[in-house]
């Protein structure tokens, strides 16, 4: 075959492919190969007509055979895009990418339009394999070419908003190279940005804030684009807001974080990360019921703020509110997830913390809980404070030769750690054997004087230990004084200093304030409750018990206060007020319905009432649970024969008779 017939058939090949006669094309394709086995277009031909002949594997291996005899030809690579492109090819992304890759370096000296349009290809298909270091760097390519070809900045402004479209799902990953160049997108976008101050350009700088507070190490770059935006645009108060929530995250409170969480409130005083700020604020200050007061409104309004919930919890512990403070550290590592960085810190101290306040709560279901959460400390087995922690758990949950073990390996490894020695102190105290206790207790306080809880255990192995160490006020009384001076919210130290007071020193004035001062800080605490009324009462001072217990009795959820509703009920039986004393005294048996003594006071307060039916239930329910009480079953008796049930009542005093041979009222009965 001459040069010319290879010519005329090439020519063939080409009509029979625009007349999609592809058999007819390959015949004559096939037959200049059998002339030129190198023919470039030959194999191109071969390349196209097998494509569309649903014939993949051969139009690929055409293409390639193409492409390794003119490597720079763009012919060849167009077709195997092309080919790549199809959807019926599966697994060429990576393939179809090298392509576009070399159709660029093809283009870029000569049709601008076509490399524009393969680096838009190029780009999609880095998206759609989540590619997001090669996305970023193959746009750029793209603006670069175009800020080369002199484009407007309106079209420049909308190619970096795209790159920024494109990679906003990739701070997922974190991958700092791509998390730079979506940084330097958001920058180029406002600075090309039109109409400034003007609200797309806001919404963006809103973007680029948001962004880069998932940076952790972008905090100078943060705090910048925050107060940049706050001189653009002084009514927003956003920037201040992700400004106030940096300054809580980062754990520490400067003059800079204070002053911002000021202007944030003097702006908008119902701001969530403002009140949190302040919730902060009065935390470090000490004052721990307004902490929890505002840190719990904040939260309401911005709740995904893992570091506050931190600081509500501890401000909880502080007042002594256990259960609420575990729930607050549940949310803060709810608000976590799985954290990385800076946040995996969060997460350890809200373990720790959690563990701390189950072990306060003192039960053996949460010292389980305790242990489980110590367990999650990233690194725990290198820390004696947690080593320390496990121990007290293991005790409240009864293991003694585990919390033992932990003791005294403590003790040796950290000879100089208070926590090693109240441990030891703990086990000691809670064997009775209280002259090691005091020693142990002695060394936590030597190493560590500021702690209440020190001072508090220490007074209660004088009280146990012996008479002379209870009354001693240089032992029990001191180091519960101790104990409520160095912790003002520890309503236990308090009801102790009641019961030395009132038992040991007889002073039940005195007594009283404590126990009433117990109680202020634990509502729950009914010791010191039932105490500060009694005393009260003692003392002759009525309003202050029945203020005690009207607050109590108004706040009670039905079943509960039991103590308060029986003490109020029992006033009103004594001062003629049957009608309230039988409505106090079912509320009490609500919450303890075999108290027997509950049942008689309710008899009685029937009885005053002239209900003598009820009264006769009462007083047979009251002699049920308990028959030994005696006077129980003489009013039934005496209620029998009121109503007429003669034959009943000879029967119950005879009943009580056989018992009590000299009962008097029931021989007059």
């Amino acid at each position: 075959m001459s040069n010319k017939e290879v010519k005329a058939a090439l020519k063939s090949a080409r009509d029979a492919i625009r007349n999609k006669e592809y058999k007819e094309a390959l015949k004559h394709c096939k037959a200049v190969l059998k002339q030129e086995k190198n023919n470039y277009n030959a194999w191109v031909f071969i390349g196209l007509a097998a494509a569309e002949l649903e014939q993949p594997d051969q139009a690929k291996g055409a293409y390639k055979k193409a492409i390794e005899l003119e490597p720079n030809q763009l012919l060849a690579w167009q077709g195997l895009a092309n080919l790549y492109e199809k959807p019926n090819q599966i697994d060429v992304k990576g393939d179809l990418a090298d392509v576009y890759q070399k159709l660029l370096e093809l283009y870029e000296s000569g049709d601008k339009q076509k490399w524009c349009d393969v680096c838009n290809k190029l780009v999609e298909l880095y998206h759609q394999e989540k590619k997001y270091l090669e996305v970023a760097e193959t746009w750029q390519k793209l603006i670069r070419m175009k800020q080369e070809e002199g484009a407007e900045k309106a079209e420049l402004h909308q190619l970096w908003k795209k790159m920024i479209q494109l990679l906003k799902d990739s701070t997922r990953n974190q991958d700092n190279k791509t998390g730079q160049l979506l940084l330097t997108a958001f920058e180029h976008a406002l600075d090309s940005a039109d109409t400034v101050p003007g609200e797309d350009h806001q919404n963006l700088y809103k973007d680029f804030i948001q962004c880069l507070s998932k940076f952790p190490h972008e905090v100078a770059r943060l705090e910048k684009a925050c107060h940049d935006m706050m001189a653009l645009y002084p009514t927003m108060i956003y920037p201040l807001e992700v400004l106030c929530l940096h300054f809580v995250n980062a754990g520490t409170l400067s003059e800079k974080a204070l002053h911002c969480f000021s202007r944030l409130s003097e702006m908008d005083a119902s701001s969530g990360p403002g009140i949190i700020g302040f919730g902060i604020k009065c935390f470090k200050e000490k004052k721990y019921r307004e902490a929890v007061e505002s840190l719990t409104e904040g939260l309401q309004k911005t709740n995904q703020c893992p570091a506050a919930w931190h600081y509500l919890a501890e401000a909880q512990m502080k007042i002594h509110e256990h259960r609420n403070a575990v729930l607050s550290c549940n949310r803060a590592l709810e608000a976590l997830g799985t954290p990385e960085g800076p946040n995996l810190r969060w997460k350890n101290l809200a373990l720790q913390l959690k563990a701390e306040t189950l072990i306060k709560i003192a039960d053996a279901d949460a010292a389980e809980e305790a242990i489980k959460a110590l367990e999650q400390i990233v690194d725990a087995s290198s820390d004696p404070l947690v080593s320390a922690l496990r121990g007290q758990a293991y005790l409240n949950k009864g293991l003694m030769d585990q919390a033992s073990k932990i003791s005294q390996e403590l003790l040796l490894s950290h000879p100089d750690l208070a926590e090693a020695h109240a441990l030891e102190g703990f086990i000691h105290y809670s064997q009775k054997n209280y002259e090691q206790a005091e020693k142990s207790f002695l060394n936590a306080i030597e190493k560590k004087a500021g702690t209440a809880e020190y001072h508090q255990y220490l007074g209660l192995t004088y009280w146990f230990m012996s008479d002379e160490t209870r009354k001693d006020k240089g032992k029990a009384l001191t180091q519960f004084l101790k104990a409520a001076k160095l912790d003002s919210y520890l309503g236990s130290a308090f009801c102790y200093l009641g019961n030395y007071y009132r038992d040991i020193a007889g002073d039940k004035s005195r007594a009283r304030g404590c126990y009433k001062k117990a109680f202020e800080l634990d509502e729950t605490d009914e010791e010191s409750g039932t105490a500060a009324v009694n005393l009260s009462v003692e003392l002759g001072d009525m309003d202050t018990a029945l203020s005690i217990l009207n607050e109590v009795t108004g706040k009670a959820r039905p079943g509960t206060a039991k103590w308060a509703w029986l003490h109020r009920g029992l006033y009103y039986l004594r001062t003629g007020q049957p009608s309230q004393a039988v409505a106090d005294l079912q509320a009490a048996l609500r919450a303890d319905p075999k108290d027997s003594n509950c049942w008689e006071s309710l008899g009685e307060a029937y009885l005053n009432r002239g209900s003598y039916s009820t009264a006769l239930k009462s007083f047979r329910k009251a002699s049920e649970l308990n028959p030994g009480l005696v006077y129980s079953i003489y009013r039934a008796a005496a209620l029998e024969q009121i109503l007429g049930k003669y034959e009943n009542a000879i029967a119950t005093y005879q009943q009580i008779l056989k018992k009590t041979e000299n009962y008097v009222p029931a021989l007059k009965g």
